[in-house]
């Protein structure tokens, strides 16, 4: 847990690796994912680098497991996921893994074709059957019917002369099958084309038929269209051509058809037989393979990792030895020098590897080391940015502001208990839970914030006690400090005053003079006047809270600055911050204490109070009324204390505005002033280390426990710019000044959504809940069962997801605004290790 306080002290080091063992030791250090390699070969393009062909074979064989998966998935079969870990092969294990995929691949493109093919063929039997069968249909069910019809519909003429009548109609016909939806548009083609002088007739086919190449059931329906002459047959061809109809010969006969509809049962028959061949063959390569992918997938993924940070190396003269510059954590060095050692001796190789320490003035990545507990809270302030190295990390503390601040949006005691089951379940069966997968983004996000849900409805069950409000109800608990007297406005003069316009005043004989031993009386509930009560008390708590979170973000820059030894910004930052936000608003939160502890309700009038905001208002104003007395001074010698107060406040303006900027001035001067002398005395050039000491060596190395540090020269500095560092001042102060009136007023938010969740809680229990407690009778109970779920359902979507998330977000907003912008600069980047697991938590893309 000290490390999550500050980011891991981090080192660069430079890796010396003999060509036959680095692929064996840059696998280790995939296993330990403590490394962040560095590209040496920046200006080379990724197609020129030694190992390209490497990481092509690795994702040519991603492609063929892809595909596999592709039809595994396809067919519906489980793959074997034990949760193994196998280590990266060997490289000369890629050729078998090579002839392993290409056969697999070859032997299922095989039999997919085999399979389409003989889809393609039963297809074709099946509609051919169909078409047979409608067809005989047709010429059955009236014997001449149907050519009755076909000679009405082309204008034959029944009134012929006889001689004529002697000889039969020639008709010709083709028939087919067409999609169903394509009916329609058909039927109207074949209209207008024709002119009308065909006779179409269709019946659909019952049953789906499959597509062959994609799989999907198709609906299909057979016809046949009756026309007379060669132009007609033409027409209608390509008609059927044009809207992708199969055409199918049909013999005119009826004995002919039988025949033909017996051979193609045969052969459909025929066709079955071998399809269910090739398909149990197909199931039976997919379940071997489901067996193993998994592993193959995690084997590939590792090897093209390993070749991809090998093209990151470079390689030294005599090419026989690679070079790598990598960050890792100083804790880490002893693990990384023995996962070298490990790789050496795994390839064989005679000649150790070599890990140097070097210093370098290059700003280090951030590294956290977080747990599963620690990591959801340290997602949300690396989502406002990524700290700087060595900077003081707020996750730590937003660990116990975060869920507080969200639970005095969101005090309810009974929907802090949901959401407090809801979290306690996901932590309970995490396990379960963890394998689950392509459960949505949504449920990922839950998941993953399972730890933040369980805090802040522990804590809004506890603010839900403190404010007495449990779905808008109140707990009396410890017996009202209230009593019912003369004086208790419980019925007006004609008996019927209703409760909930009770005017509740502590100045009265009903108030016992006691106070209720923990959180608001429930008394209050009845009373009229209970928003004006919880609404002076919540908002005079927000300040509270406000400023003393805003003071202590201030005060932890003084971390920063000590860390850092910078103590020119504890003299001109720190110090004059402090005093601005004290001689303003910590003066206020002091004198909201004064006034509660002070004046009370029994002993002397509430009414003639000193109001906090007149107050802070003539405070820079300078005035002080004795009318009226809200305006009257909270105590003897508040003018002369306020004067003062509001003088320190505005000498801190030029303090922070001006004070640093001529120091830093002064100190450059004096800087070239004795730079110059130095170059007129120095003879041998020195370095300077990480530590601002002096070297006398331009170069050096160190040995310390087994591990190098070679000392290299820092950047130039840049040149002193007055004005630069005067506008940065300029900007920091005012923004430092405005920021603080701004912010204490955001933090008014807490009061305001405390506000509208009570009163939107108390809205769905009024005009829901209680219409079923208001029935009597056995239909009191059926409609109080339809009322509940209606009020529950309302709120677990409104009060609890809606609310929740509104809460959560200004929260958010309250701990990046308000509290980091005191302390914390967010402007660095993330240390990206080198790791199998997290390489294997994401797929790649197809």
């Amino acid at each position: 847990m000290g490390s999550l306080f500050r980011s891991e002290e981090m080192s660069l080091c430079q890796l010396f690796l003999q060509s036959e063992a680095a692929y064996a030791c840059v696998s280790e250090l995939g296993e330990l994912g403590v490394v962040q390699f560095r590209d040496l070969n920046p200006d080379v393009n990724a197609f020129q680098r030694k190992f390209v062909n490497e990481v092509r074979r690795c994702a040519e064989m991603e492609r063929k497991l892809r595909f596999l998966e592709k039809e595994i998935k396809k067919d519906e079969i489980p793959t074997l996921d034990a949760g193994d870990n196998p280590d990266a092969p060997a490289p000369r294990e890629m050729i078998d893994l090579e002839a392993t995929f290409e056969k697999l691949e070859n032997e299922m493109k095989e039999v997919n074709a085999n399979a389409e093919a003989l889809k393609r063929n039963f297809l074709e039997l099946t509609e051919l059957k169909h078409i047979l069968r409608k067809t005989q249909n047709f010429f059955e069910e009236e014997e001449h019917s149907i050519v009755d019809d076909a000679q009405h519909a082309l204008g034959v003429d029944d009134s012929r002369p006889i001689a004529s009548q002697a000889q039969p109609l020639q008709l010709g016909f083709v028939a087919g099958v067409i999609l169903r939806e394509r009916i329609p548009a058909f039927e109207r083609m074949l209209w207008r084309v024709c002119r009308g002088n065909v006779f179409l007739k269709q019946a659909e086919i019952e049953s789906p038929l499959e597509d062959p190449v994609t799989g999907d059931q198709v609906n299909k329906s057979v016809f046949i269209i009756f026309f007379q002459g060669d132009q007609l047959k033409s027409r209608v061809k390509k008609i059927c051509e044009g809207f992708r109809a199969t055409l199918y010969p049909c013999p005119e006969t009826p004995a002919e058809r039988r025949e033909m509809a017996i051979g193609v049962m045969t052969r459909i028959e025929d066709l079955n037989t071998v399809l269910g061949q090739t398909q149990d063959h197909r199931h039976r390569v997919l379940v071997a393979a489901a067996k193993n992918i998994t592993v193959w997938f995690i084997k590939v993924r590792k090897i093209k990792a390993i070749y991809h940070t090998l093209n990151l190396f470079n390689l030294d003269v005599t090419s026989k030895c690679l070079i790598a510059e990598c960050w890792a954590p100083v804790v880490e060095l002893d693990k990384i020098q023995l996962g070298l050692r490990r790789g050496t001796e795994r390839s064989g190789s005679s000649v150790p590897s070599v890990l140097n320490r070097m210093e370098t003035s290059e700003e280090p990545p951030t590294y956290f080391k977080t747990n599963k507990f620690t990591s959801a809270f340290q997602a949300i302030i690396n989502a406002y940015g990524m700290a700087n190295y060595r900077e003081v990390n707020p996750a730590p503390y937003a660990i116990i502001t975060f869920p507080f601040l969200f639970s005095v949006m969101f005090g309810d005691a009974g929907h802090g208990l949901i959401m407090f089951l809801f979290g306690l379940w996901m932590v309970v069966r995490e396990k379960q839970l963890l394998t689950v997968k392509d459960a949505g983004e949504i449920w990922d996000t839950f998941f993953g914030g399972r730890y933040i849900i369980l805090l802040m409805g522990l804590f809004s069950i506890y603010s839900g006690l403190l404010y007495n409000d449990a779905f808008s109800k109140s707990f009396n608990i410890f017996g009202s400090s209230w009593r019912v007297t003369d004086d208790f406005p419980i019925y007006g003069p004609n008996k019927s005053t209703i409760i909930s316009h009770i005017q509740l005043s502590p100045n009265s004989t009903a108030f016992q003079g006691d106070v209720y031993p923990f959180g608001l009386d429930p008394v209050w509930q009845l009373s009229g006047n209970k928003i004006a009560y919880t609404n002076s008390y919540k908002m005079k708590l927000s300040i509270i809270l406000g400023v003393s979170q805003m003071l202590f973000g201030v005060i932890l820059s003084t971390f920063n600055h000590r860390y850092f030894k910078n103590t020119l910004n504890l003299f001109c930052e720190f110090l004059p911050q402090v005093l601005f936000l004290l001689c303003m608003f910590g003066y206020l939160v002091m004198l909201v204490f004064y006034k509660w502890i002070y004046f009370s309700a029994i002993e002397r009038n509430s009414n003639c109070a000193p109001s906090l905001l007149i107050g802070l208002i003539n405070m820079f104003l300078f005035t002080y009324p004795k009318a009226p007395c809200s305006s009257h001074t909270f105590y003897p010698g508040q003018q002369a204390v306020q004067t003062l107060l509001v003088v320190m406040a505005v000498l801190c303006l030029p303090w922070m505005l001006l004070v640093k900027p001529f120091i830093l001035r002064w100190q450059a001067q004096r800087k070239i002033g004795g730079s110059m002398h130095h170059r007129s005395t120095r003879q041998v050039p020195k370095v300077t280390n990480i530590n601002g000491d002096a070297d006398d060596a331009a170069e050096e190395v160190v040995h310390h426990d087994d591990v190098d540090i070679i000392h290299i020269h820092k950047e130039k500095e840049e040149e002193f710019q007055f004005g630069e560092v005067m506008i940065h001042s300029a900007i920091h102060t005012i923004e430092y000044c405005l920021g603080t009136i701004s912010h204490t007023a955001s933090y008014l938010r807490l009061w305001a959504l405390s506000l509208a969740h009570a009163q939107l809680s108390e809205v769905l229990w009024t005009m829901l809940f209680r219409i079923g407690l208001s029935m009597n009778g056995y239909h009191g109970s059926i409609i109080i069962a339809g009322v509940f779920f209606a009020w529950a359902c309302c709120t677990i979507g409104i009060l609890l997801l809606m609310e929740g998330l509104s809460a959560f977000l200004h929260t958010l907003r309250l701990h990046w605004v308000e509290f980091q912008s005191k302390f914390y600069t967010g402007a660095g980047y993330a240390f990206q290790a080198f790791s199998f697991a997290q390489i294997m938590e994401f797929k790649t893309d197809d």
